[in-house]
């Protein structure tokens, strides 16, 4: 039938009006960015937006050398490009060669705006933060119950440990009452003494997220007892709810990850702490059982049974040794003794007949002194009255009685004169002359 054309044809036809058309080939499209996706490829992906409208925009990875900064929402910039159709979807979008930042949107003025009054307060503080626990069993999630986020959260938790409990609150995560929602399942879960919280959704634009950019949503987590994990969007979005919270997570997949522990990782840990704590015990009663033995030989050796007998053995070897001293040394002494016995007997009978001989000399000169001897021959001597011998006649006086010792008895006499040795000298000396 004439007229009939095909999608291709008609996407085709389209497209080349937009080529021709000189104003679309290099236009400046001014808007805020929205759903910004840095892909894989090195294309990126955005929406440019206005109170009135919206056009889709691709940045090929070619044209991104001159692009001085990262695209990210809530940016207010100026692209210029070409505006052309797609001709598989049929959609026209504006294919960026390059951008400018011209402002920021309203919605990222809000952001920062309230990100710098809480971080002011402290909210933000790393001192606030609460751990999150190693081994969590019971772990609660904030989230909407359809959608990717929760399926990749019990899909992780399920394959990293089946026997962790997950405790789901359906909230809303976008929308007017979005943020009173999460707040409502943040406190609720938060009073059931769970180990860790994980709030967050999937991604979507700066609008999409804008429930965890509320400043109640901060709050609610910052006054939690519970630890928190935040898991909004994807990698590159920020929300005001990953600053407040314990520990952020680049999505709810990593999330899952940071909350559970693995529990064949723990099981093998388990092992070997196991392993390393027998093997441990094992030392210890090895080294015990060396020990005991050490000290069973060291109390042998040292028992008092032992320390005897050897005490015993050693007097007995002492006193061998004691006796053989003795007996040497006695028989040394004894033939010293007998030497000595010797010599001295000698000596005496040597001094002896000296002695006599000398006593012998002596007596013979004595006897020649003896007054007996000379007594014996007609002398004697005198005594005074009280016994004492006179030995000179000064000693005496006229009338004086004496006593005279002879050989043979005494004689009782008395002075008559006396005549000192001078007198009778001088009578020598008269009778000669």
């Amino acid at each position: 039938m004439a007229g009939v054309y095909t999608v291709s044809q008609i996407n085709a036809y389209i497209k080349n009006l937009f080529v021709r058309d000189y104003a679309l080939s290099n236009i400046c499209v001014k808007g805020e960015v929205s759903n910004c996706k840095y892909h894989t490829s090195g294309h990126i992906y955005f929406t440019l937006k206005d109170e009135g409208g919206a056009i889709a925009c691709v940045m090929f990875a070619r044209d991104r050398q001159g692009l001085g900064f990262r695209l990210s929402d809530g940016q207010q910039v100026e692209v210029r490009g070409q505006i052309s159709v797609y001709e598989k979807t049929g959609s026209y979008q504006l294919y960026a060669r390059s951008a400018a930042l011209s402002g920021r949107g309203e919605l990222y003025e809000r952001f920062e705006k309230l990100k710098q009054e809480l971080q002011e307060m402290g909210m933000f503080d790393p001192c606030y933060k609460k751990p999150i626990p190693a081994y969590a069993m019971r772990v609660g999630i904030v989230t909407a119950p359809t959608g990717a986020a929760i399926q990749d959260i019990c899909n992780i938790s399920r394959r990293r440990n089946p026997y962790v409990e997950l405790i789901l609150y359906p909230a809303l995560v976008q929308g007017r009452d979005a943020a009173d929602s999460i707040v409502r399942g943040i406190r609720t879960l938060d009073q059931m003494g769970l180990d860790v919280l994980i709030v967050g959704r999937g991604g979507g634009s700066i609008e999409d997220l804008w429930a965890f950019n509320e400043e109640k949503v901060a709050r609610a987590i910052f006054d939690a007892e519970t630890p928190i994990i935040s898991a909004v969007g994807h990698e590159t979005d920020f929300t005001i709810a990953d600053f407040a919270a314990d520990l952020r997570a680049p999505t709810p997949s990593a999330a899952a990850e940071l909350a559970t522990f693995e529990y064949n990782a723990f099981l093998e840990e388990v092992e070997s702490f196991r392993s390393a704590f027998e093997r441990g015990i094992l030392g210890k009663l090895d080294g015990a059982q060396n020990g005991l033995m050490q000290r069973r030989l060291s109390l042998q050796i040292h028992s008092p049974g032992a320390v005897l007998k050897e005490r015993k053995s050693l007097l007995s070897e002492y006193r061998l040794r004691m006796l053989q001293t003795l007996s040497d040394r006695t028989g040394a002494a004894r033939l010293r003794l007998e030497n000595g016995r010797q010599q001295a007997e000698g000596l005496m009978q040597a001094r002896l007949s000296e002695s006599r001989h000398r006593l012998a000399l002596t007596a013979g000169r004595l006897h020649g002194l003896s007054p007996l001897r000379r007594i014996s021959g007609g002398f004697g001597y005198l005594m005074d009255e009280r016994g004492q011998g006179i030995r000179s006649v000064r000693e005496l006086s006229v009338q004086d009685r004496f006593t005279v010792c002879l050989s043979d008895g005494r004689i009782r006499a008395e002075v008559l004169a006396l005549e000192p040795e001078e007198t009778v000298s001088r009578k020598k000396e008269q009778n000669h002359g």
